[in-house]
This record gives structure tokens, sequence and C-alpha cells, in this order.
């Protein structure tokens, strides 16, 4: 159905090198890496609101790596609790603590501390504090219980996971009955060659990883996640030296997808 991991594929290597490549990030949001980053880069290409940016700390924007926009997906409710469930900096999840209200909860979980303590520094900074919780974690064992959140954003990191049929039974656990998933995430049009495969470099890069669009739709069907449908599409690579590394027919962009948890 999915993606699966090429024979002998070093999954330990593969989760030392992402932390090492978003610990980069964190600490020189300016460095050298293969993907887009910034402010800027999320509103010209990604549709980001440039005014709903500035509001927000450059602590959380400037490491902001995104490949889509999940919260153009749906509005989200206010006194809602949503997960962002790998959250990096923070820029995402502190949209939508905004977008929750002061009764509602905004949860990051990511993998990095040196990621997480820039999305706990940036809530504070943005008076965020009180409907924020950060903790570590992954994606595939998500610190959260049964059925307790309303929504799961996503935004280019189920690409990262060797495991995507355990992020996607864990999204689905911890979903409320009714509750949606936003995610938005790199997608290809045919199988990528084993070279890029077995790339660390492009893994971290959000191109490693990457499925089809009728993957998606069949991962969150095996979990239970109705209602699925497909979002905009997204040129995140437009110029990074990633985009160099595969065939101009893959199509190598992002789109976004929404499902719901069936009641």
């Amino acid at each position: 159905m999915a993606l699966q991991c090429p024979i002998g594929f070093d999954v330990p290597k593969l989760r030392a090198h992402v932390r090492d490549t978003y610990r980069t990030l964190a600490e020189s949001p300016d460095a050298e890496l293969h993907f887009h980053r910034g402010p800027r880069y999320a509103a010209e290409l990604l549709q980001y609101d440039a005014d709903e940016l500035a509001a927000l700390p450059e602590l959380a924007t400037a490491r902001f790596a995104g490949v889509g926009n999940p919260l153009a997906l749906a509005p989200i409710a206010q006194g809602a609790t949503v997960l962002d469930h790998a959250c990096g900096a923070g820029t995402d999840l502190l949209l939508a603590a905004r977008r929750v209200g002061p009764e509602g909860r905004a949860i990051g979980i990511d993998m990095t501390a040196a990621m997480l303590a820039c999305a706990r520094g940036a809530a504070d900074l943005a008076g965020l504090g009180a409907r924020v919780t950060t903790e570590l974690g992954v994606m595939e064992e998500l610190p959260i219980d049964d059925e307790s959140v309303d929504y799961v954003i996503s935004n280019g990191v189920v690409n990262l996971s060797p495991d995507k049929e355990r992020v996607f039974a864990e999204i689905a656990r911890v979903l409320r009955p009714g509750g949606r998933l936003l995610l938005a995430d790199v997608v290809v049009r045919r199988e990528l060659r084993p070279e890029v495969r077995e790339a660390p470099e492009l893994w971290a890069a959000c191109v490693g990883g990457a499925l089809r669009t009728e993957e998606l739709f069949a991962l969150a069907a095996s979990v239970g996640l109705g209602e699925a449908r497909l979002g905009d599409r997204y040129a995140c690579f437009r110029g990074t030296s990633a985009e160099a590394r595969v065939s101009k027919d893959l199509d190598l962009g992002a789109v976004g997808f929404t499902a719901t948890k069936t009641r």
C-alpha cells in the first residue's frame, strides 16, 4: 500500500540525520540546506498570510520549513484542542493557538529538542504560553491520550517517517470521533529511484520518503479516516538543490490533504 523502506535501510541513521538537520536549522536558520525556509517563503510559495506571520516571533517564523499550508484546509473552531504532531519551531502551532482562542489548547510534539525549545520560547514571546503545551516525542508514538484532540495538523513531516502506517494509526488514535486531519506533505507522480530513497540527506529534505497521492488516501482509509480530499498544490521545492536531484517528470511538490475520523 504505502512506501516501504529499501531492504537494509538504516532507520536509526536516518533518524539521527533528520535530528541533525533540524538541530542545524534551529541553531542557524540561514544555514545551507536542501530546502526553503522562513516567512517570505511561506507567504510567497505556500499562501500564508504575510501579516499573520509578521505578528509571530521571528524565533518561530525564521525556522519555518513546512511544505504547504494545512491551516488553509478548514477553519479551526474556538475552544478546540489542536495537536501539531511534529511542530518544529512552532509557526503552525502558534497560528492554531490564535485560532482556538483562550478556551482552546494547542499541543506541539517534536523529536528535535532544539526546535521544540524554539517553539516553547516563541509561544511565550507571543503571549500564548497559557494555551500552548510542548513535549518531546515522535509521530510514531505520540505522548497523547486516545481520542483527546479535535484536529491534528501536519506540515511536511509524514514523509520523514519510515513507518507511515504507524504515523497514520497514531493520528487516528488521538483524534476524537469527528476530528480532522489537516495535512500538507510532499508527493511525487511515480516511485523514486533507489539512490534517492537511500539518501539520508534527501529524506531529511522531505524528498526521499515522499508518497504518491493515492497512497495518502489508502493510508487514511486503512485507519478509519474518511471524507478524504485534496487541497491546494504547492511548489515548495522550486529552485532548491533537492529539486535538482530528482527527475522533472516526478512533478515533485506538495499537496494539502484532509480527512475526518469516522464517528
